[in-house]
């Protein structure tokens, strides 16, 4: 069963090194667990979406909800999907700071991300429209 869970948080240390180390820690920790997904960050938020199997989805959230470099983490969305969405990143980057803040404002009332602000479903619509816009970068699955 395939699930794919969005949530926020606010980072400790939003460094270019700490951005770093949690994607390079993902990218290798991800394919064994068969988890793909994107992480979004700017302002010191992080906007994370994550597909996979509901074990290693529940467990990966777990361990985010603990993990040291993260603060205020919220659940935005979880829902059992029929296919992925980001499944060609073992973890996909964005950096909202080179985003047209246009795209940003369609999906909230500013044009600075603000995921606590706004319905789950409209985080998921952003993180979709970063797809079709390729505006991720990272290593392909």
């Amino acid at each position: 069963m395939l699930v794919r869970l969005i949530y926020a948080s606010r980072a400790v240390d939003n460094s270019p090194a700490a951005i770093e180390a949690i994607l390079a820690k993902s990218r290798a920790h991800n394919p064994a667990s068969g988890i793909t997904g994107i992480l979004c960050y700017g302002r010191g938020i992080f906007l994370q979406a994550i597909e996979g199997g509901r074990a290693a989805v529940n467990e990966l959230y777990g361990t985010l909800l603990r993990d040291p470099r993260h603060e205020d983490v919220q659940l935005l969305l979880f829902e059992e999907i029929a296919e992925r969405r980001f499944g060609g990143w073992t973890m996909g980057q964005v950096n909202l700071s080179r985003l047209n803040a246009s795209l940003v404002l369609k999906y909230s009332e500013r044009p600075e991300l603000d995921p606590y602000a706004v319905p789950g479903r409209a985080s998921l619509a952003l993180l979709e429209e970063l797809t079709v816009t390729a505006s991720i970068v990272g290593r392909p699955c």
